[in-house]
């Protein structure tokens, strides 16, 4: 889900398998590059590279989600306008892992062995997938919060050093602790509430955490290991908290209703990472357009497979824009004021 620098992941994946769509030959990156006198990585450089030819991609998405889904389209709609008005064609492969890893994997090796152009990883554990599973065919990551997390990169400095880049969807955290202040400036327990097998979410925690000390409040950790116990870590944290806070988190985001069943009763507001968990069971969020954002790697892709881009040196980039927005519906249940200045979420 935008502003240089924000980084981290998201992990889980599932089973779901469709079947690939058949190819021609040849890889289309390695064919445009070889055209523009390169190899696949080299600079890029302008000209139709793929008039007349079919590029190949592989999209392995984590789960169903709208914003996983608004990404996948973003991507997919501007890919295809690019390469069509560069007289050319392009193939989607797109198969969800159904919230599974080893799902994950043997989606990737399968566009591995059939010799893709490109490969999507719309999410976190697709991406460490594909990262396991080639270290030639390029990858582009989308809606992955950190890429240094995620890879385990070191001196991170905005470029992998590898076949892989992509886009981020990390509202940044320093004005989500401004909004969350902005809201309930007389607060003084902030409940940290995140399932600590997502690596993305702890780095989240870990950013956001001392910036809201900085603002004086009182921070605790309400961390779950899965779906199972989500029921009674949030119940321990409304229960000690005046206001929650959740990351960006894929189980939380599709176990909101738990959340919303623990909260409301309790009139304990939530500050969301994304507007699909504020929608569920938030009062506010700073939001992206999952859509701009495909639409971003799908201009990435294009650079890479039509003009030669070396994506070893592709640094990932951000949603250009974040909106305040406002869930009304779950405001109105906890006796809140719609706040000036802010976006109304709608269904």
């Amino acid at each position: 889900m935008k502003l240089n620098k924000r980084l981290l992941t998201a992990l889980m994946a599932g089973a779901l398998s469709v079947t690939m769509l058949a190819g021609c030959g040849g890889n289309a990156a390695g064919d445009a590059a070889a055209q523009n006198g390169g190899t696949t990585g080299g600079a890029a450089t302008s000209g139709t590279s793929l008039s007349g030819k079919t590029v190949r991609v592989g999209i392995c998405q984590l789960v169903q989600h709208p914003a996983l889904d608004a990404a996948t389209k973003g991507f997919q709609d501007k890919l295809t306008e690019l390469v069509e008005a560069d007289g050319g064609k392009v193939e989607f492969d797109n198969q969800n892992a159904s919230g599974d890893a080893a799902t994950c994997a043997t989606i990737v090796n399968g566009f591995v062995s059939s010799n893709v152009d490109l490969i999507l990883a719309n999410a976190t554990a697709p991406l460490q997938a594909a990262a396991s599973g080639t270290d030639s065919i390029p990858i582009l990551g989308t809606s992955v919060t950190d890429y240094a997390t995620a890879l385990d990169i070191s001196g991170w400095n905005g470029a992998t050093g590898r076949n892989i880049s992509g886009t981020s969807d990390l509202a940044p955290l320093d004005q989500q602790a401004d909004l969350l202040h902005e809201m309930f400036p007389d607060a003084k327990n902030v409940g940290l509430l995140y399932c600590s097998a997502e690596p993305n979410s702890a780095y989240q925690i870990s950013v956001i955490k001392p910036l809201l000390e900085k603002m004086g409040y009182t921070c605790t950790e309400y961390s779950f290991a899965d779906s199972n116990d989500l029921a009674s870590v949030c119940t321990k944290a409304a229960g000690s908290s005046d206001v929650i806070y959740v990351p960006t988190d894929n189980t939380a985001a599709s176990n909101t209703e738990i959340i919303k069943n623990i909260v409301v009763p309790k009139k304990i507001p939530v500050i969301a990472g994304e507007e699909g968990i504020c929608k569920g069971c938030g009062v506010a969020t700073l939001s992206i357009s999952y859509e701009e954002l495909g639409q971003t790697t799908g201009q990435m892709a294009y650079d890479i497979l039509a003009k030669g881009a070396d994506i070893t040196k592709m640094n990932v980039e951000f949603a250009p824009n974040v909106t305040k927005k406002y869930n009304k519906a779950i405001g109105d249940q906890l006796g809140l004021t719609a706040p000036e200045g802010f976006e109304t979420i709608t269904e």
